[in-house]
């Protein structure tokens, strides 16, 4: 499984990978590409020594059913998966890659309705979105006992304090300034 700590690059634009082939970050996660790019990028990526996780919903081109995470694991080969579907996260963990629920936090209902799921799939990681709620952070941490990435509108570092005082573990930020924080 891949350990998330810190602040987690999030690549949205090829211009940014070079920057991050070259940085210190252990992990990137990949948020929109097109999938004819997605495995040499991926081969760039872990030939760099680079983990590399997916966020299979918005992948160009592929569709997340159980054979287009087939064609993940078996052609492009990442070390994990970000869905917001439970199926994908399910079919992610059969085929042992670390896996992350992304939860949109829009009202009290989508959040209890999200944490039933999550208790039914057991990813190894929750990501939340917006990640700037340290009280929901700590909620959903404490009620699931998983591992909790905030994400979503991090822009500063403030941000990036306040998800680390509610409890998470990770931030992820497609921020390019707050890298290397």
């Amino acid at each position: 499984m891949v350990k998330l700590k810190g602040v987690v690059p999030v690549m949205r634009n090829l211009k940014e990978f070079e920057r991050l082939l070259a940085s210190d970050q252990e992990t990137i996660i990949f948020l929109e590409v097109r999938l004819a790019q997605l495995k040499p990028l991926v081969a760039a990526a872990k030939k760099a020594g680079k983990k590399v996780i997916l966020h299979a919903d918005l992948i160009q081109g592929l569709k997340t059913d159980a054979y287009g995470i087939e064609y993940l694991v078996r052609e492009v080969k990442p070390d994990g998966i970000v869905s917001t579907r439970s199926n994908v996260i399910a079919l992610a963990k059969k085929n042992k890659l670390t896996t992350i629920q992304r939860l949109f936090l829009l009202d009290s209902h989508a959040l209890e309705h999200n944490l039933s799921l999550i208790d039914q799939v057991k990813p190894d990681y929750i990501e939340l979105l917006p990640g700037l709620i340290p009280s929901i952070i700590k909620e959903v941490h404490e009620r699931t006992g998983i591992p909790i990435i905030a994400g979503g509108l991090i822009r500063t570092r403030e941000d990036i304090e306040l998800a680390y005082q509610g409890g998470a573990e990770a931030v992820s930020t497609s921020q390019p300034e707050l890298w290397d924080t």
